[in-house]
């Protein structure tokens, strides 16, 4: 079988169905536009994607009365920022931005991939922090020139 169009996400539209099988996929490999997989029942799938827009987890790749294949994303080793100002948050945001790591944000806190030195950077800056397992719905993607 092979995809080519993501028909909606189960977190966003009315989509369910009896039966899910579930693709577990990095989240680096949601921005991969072609790509062989195994459902969690062993199905082998073909992914050939046209369109811009990344995969994103609770994708639907197929569907129909009784069975749904969904993607479903592990969790990532981040690091969850808290700044408590203006003023940490600019000055992150910046040291980050000259690093040119992507950035993902939720409500007040800013994720990046687990990376020991942004790890001690923030240690030495003061700003507030945790090292965690988390589930991101988006990969983390570098933006181009």
């Amino acid at each position: 079988m092979i995809i080519e169009k993501v028909l909606g996400n189960i977190y966003k539209d009315d989509l369910r169905s009896g039966h899910v099988e579930k693709i577990y996929l990095n989240s680096e490999d949601l921005v991969k536009r072609i790509m062989r997989v195994k459902t969690d029942h062993g199905k082998e799938i073909g992914i050939r994607l046209d369109g811009h827009s990344d995969l994103e987890d609770g994708d639907v790749l197929y569907k129909d009365e009784k069975n749904m294949i969904v993607i479903y994303t592990n969790k990532d080793d981040v690091i969850s920022i808290q700044p408590r100002s203006m003023l940490e948050m600019g000055d992150i945001a910046h040291q980050l931005g000259n690093r040119h790591l992507p950035a993902q944000f939720e409500g007040e806190e800013m994720f990046v991939q687990y990376d020991y030195l942004v790890e001690e950077l923030l240690t030495q800056l003061g700003i507030p922090f945790k090292r965690e397992e988390r589930k991101m719905k988006k990969a983390f993607r570098h933006i181009g020139h």
